[in-house]
């Protein structure tokens, strides 16, 4: 027996408790590079959920295609369906969003036939939050060399991006060195009157600490892809999950889980 919980028997207890078994599992399937997303979801994921996550060279210079991704994609899934998660999400924005609907779409059935779990992306679950928040003009801001791809998509999915900046970052350890104040005033600086929101792209970064605070400067409703996708997830497992589990204070999104 562990000696601190011999002699304390509270210590036991909450040692106990955080062993607990997650009411819900969520798995995801991030860029090899990626090393924002774990530390923020395991920060904001109420307590009931469980995060696993798989690593797979789906993302950087030069980009490869979903059909050149498949196998890559498909390993990363099957590890993942090891852990018994409720839903696995290709998490990386660009890669699921570059080959447009069509590619998002051979993502998600790749990884649905190779593991038989329900699976989703993360350019699926923003364009849920960007629909549910009932945004059609937005500012599009990210660490990326260009939107294009990203502009694309949007685009075809009936969205306008009125103003976006791409910071053209070299490296994925860049990405991460733009700060949350940094976001912040690039929201700023880039808000148009006709804009409706803002939309921060991107897995790899701070914006997601970013979130509240720009909706707060500039009164509108802010989507990231690391806070689509939790929202996302919550929002399907909400059966699983329970009542009285706290809602991330991740800004207006996250309000459409109190309803």
């Amino acid at each position: 027996m562990d000696a601190v919980a011999h002699k304390d028997p509270a210590a036991k207890d909450r040692r106990a408790a955080e062993l607990t078994e997650p009411r819900a599992r969520i798995g995801l399937i991030i860029p090899s590079v990626n090393r924002m997303t774990e530390p923020q979801f395991n920060h904001y994921a109420p307590e009931g959920l469980g995060i696993h996550v798989a690593r797979g060279r789906v993302a950087g210079q030069p980009g490869k295609s979903v059909a050149e991704l498949t196998d890559e994609i498909a390993h990363a899934a099957a590890t993942l369906a090891d852990a018994g998660p409720d839903l696995i999400v290709f998490h990386c924005t660009n890669t699921s969003m570059k080959e447009g609907a069509d590619g998002e779409a051979r993502i998600i059935d790749l990884i649905r036939k190779t593991t038989g779990i329900a699976a989703l992306s993360t350019s699926s679950l923003i364009n849920d939050a960007l629909r549910t928040l009932g945004l059609k003009k937005l500012v599009l801001l990210s660490p990326y060399m260009s939107n294009a791809p990203i502009i694309a998509y949007l685009n075809a999915a009936g969205f306008d991006v009125v103003s976006d900046v791409a910071l053209k970052c070299d490296t994925a350890a860049d990405f991460e060195t733009v700060t949350p104040q940094h976001w912040l005033e690039l929201a700023r600086d880039n808000d148009t009157p006709e804009a409706d929101g803002i939309f921060l792209s991107c897995t790899n970064t701070t914006q997601i600490e970013a979130v509240v605070a720009i909706e707060a400067a500039l009164g509108k409703p802010v989507v990231n892809s690391n806070q689509a996708v939790l929202w996302g997830c919550l929002k399907r497992l909400r059966e699983k999950l329970g009542a009285g589990e706290p809602v991330p204070n991740l800004g207006r999104l996250m309000k459409d889980l109190d309803v």
